[in-house]
Order: structure tokens, then C-alpha cells, then sequence
């Protein structure tokens, strides 16, 4: 289990750190036009989106993918804010 843990770039960031991180370098209007969910959209807070996200999987493994795309590697949709 180590093996597969060390090959994964998430392990032992939490999910709040990921949205965070992702909201300081995107701000919500870059977060919601790169994933279209409402709760980046409407009224946005993180504890709403880690409520949301932390039900809804696929939209954590939107959020999940996007945090690797811009912070471990080149991002396939730029850094523009």
C-alpha cells in the first residue's frame, strides 16, 4: 500500500488545502469556468464546496484533477486567472 500512496501526488493533502490552494491561484470565477459546478458559481464559500464535494464524487475528482494539472504539472488550461 505504500507503493501505490508514494505514486500518488495527493496523498496526505486534505481536501480543504486542495480547494484553497486552488481558489488563491484561480480565484471562484477561474475555479467555476474550469469546472462548472454551482457551488463555485452561486454564492461560493469553501465550506459549501467542501460540503458539495465531499458528497458528490465526481465533481471532487474534477477538482482533484485540476489541482494536479496546475500544481504538479504544466496545466492543460494555462494559468490565467
Amino acid at each position: 500500500m505504500s507503493r501505490q500512496q508514494s505514486n500518488n501526488p495527493l496523498h496526505g493533502i486534505t481536501l480543504e488545502k486542495i480547494v484553497t490552494r486552488l481558489l488563491e491561484h484561480y480565484g471562484w470565477d477561474g475555479m467555476a469556468r474550469r469546472i462548472d459546478i454551482n457551488c463555485f458559481k452561486n454564492d461560493p464559500s469553501v465550506k459549501s464546496s467542501l460540503k458539495f464535494l465531499r458528497k458528490t464524487q465526481w465533481a471532487r475528482d474534477k477538482v482533484e484533477d485540476l489541482y494536479i494539472a496546475t500544481f504538479e504539472k504544466q496545466s492543460p488550461w494555462g494559468n490565467t486567472k
